[in-house]
């Protein structure tokens, strides 16, 4: 009886992580695939426009408004703290660099990941259960080149410029608040703003929401092309999909700020 419970152990332990170690494998073939395609023809022009306006335009409402409000809410809870200090006219300095190092970034990228990562699994999926991405492989058409890669293309140039937006937006919001009620002249709020921010700041901001971008579109993809089981697949792969895009984007989030607080401590040195 120990010998069987022995032997069943492993076994047991082996089966568990199967499926994951697969899933991984599978996620890095259908990367590797998609940015292959990226230098080969046919590239699909007006796939990657018609993305990029469902991405990016479609997306701006809700990057404009999590903007503003993130803001204006971080000048009006930064200046009471700044207060205690008698710096409240530092309140552009914290709300810019948070802005652009931390928050522009997370919530555009929440933003987008949960209108665009459940909308491409949808989308995929119901192709997938609906037997079209067979169809477009019997008819020799690749659908990583077809589906994927403009959707990866349009992602990564449309999530910085909302990106960008959401940060001055975001900006224009706390200036309100400063404006109205912390009694600060626009000259004293957007003089500490601009000044605040350095070329290593704006990298990070930048850097974020692309490498953000590349995850979600892939992740969406991802879960979209491996749907199964009918119309309830459709809807799981969409949960997964935006529940996984979020997670990445947390773990990310700390691997690139470490690596600019690393490089940043190492310049110091």
């Amino acid at each position: 009886m120990y010998g069987s419970i022995g032997v069943r152990g492993p076994t047991f332990l082996l089966d568990l992580l199967k499926g994951p170690v697969a899933a991984v494998q599978e996620f890095l073939f259908l990367t590797g695939s998609a940015f292959r395609n990226i230098f080969r023809p046919p590239h699909y022009t007006d796939d990657i426009v018609l993305q990029m306006d469902n991405i990016g335009v479609g997306s701006l409402p809700i990057a404009i408004m999590a903007g503003f409000f993130s803001g204006a809410v971080m000048a009006l809870q930064m200046s009471r703290a700044l207060a205690t200090y008698g710096q409240v006219g530092r309140t552009g300095t914290v709300v810019s660099i948070t802005l652009v190092r931390e928050l522009g970034p997370m919530l555009t990228s929440f933003m987008v990941a949960g209108r665009n990562a459940s909308g491409i699994a949808s989308e995929l999926g119901s192709m997938k259960v609906t037997e079209q991405i067979d169809a477009m492989r019997a008819l020799g058409t690749d659908p990583v080149q077809k589906l994927v890669t403009p959707r990866l293309l349009a992602t990564s140039a449309m999530l910085p410029l909302l990106t960008v937006i959401a940060d001055f937006v975001g900006m224009v919001g706390g200036w309100l608040i400063s404006f109205l009620f912390l009694n600060l002249t626009s000259r004293q709020y957007w003089s500490t703003t601009w000044r605040a921010l350095e070329w290593n700041d704006v990298a990070q901001g930048l850097l974020k929401p692309l490498v953000f971008a590349v995850m979600i579109s892939l992740i969406g993809c991802f879960y979209g092309l491996r749907t199964t089981g009918g119309t309830q697949g459709v809807g799981r792969s969409t949960t997964q999909a935006v529940v996984a895009s979020i997670e990445m984007i947390f773990v990310l989030d700390l691997l690139i700020t470490k690596m600019f607080v690393w490089a940043a401590g190492g310049a110091i040195g």
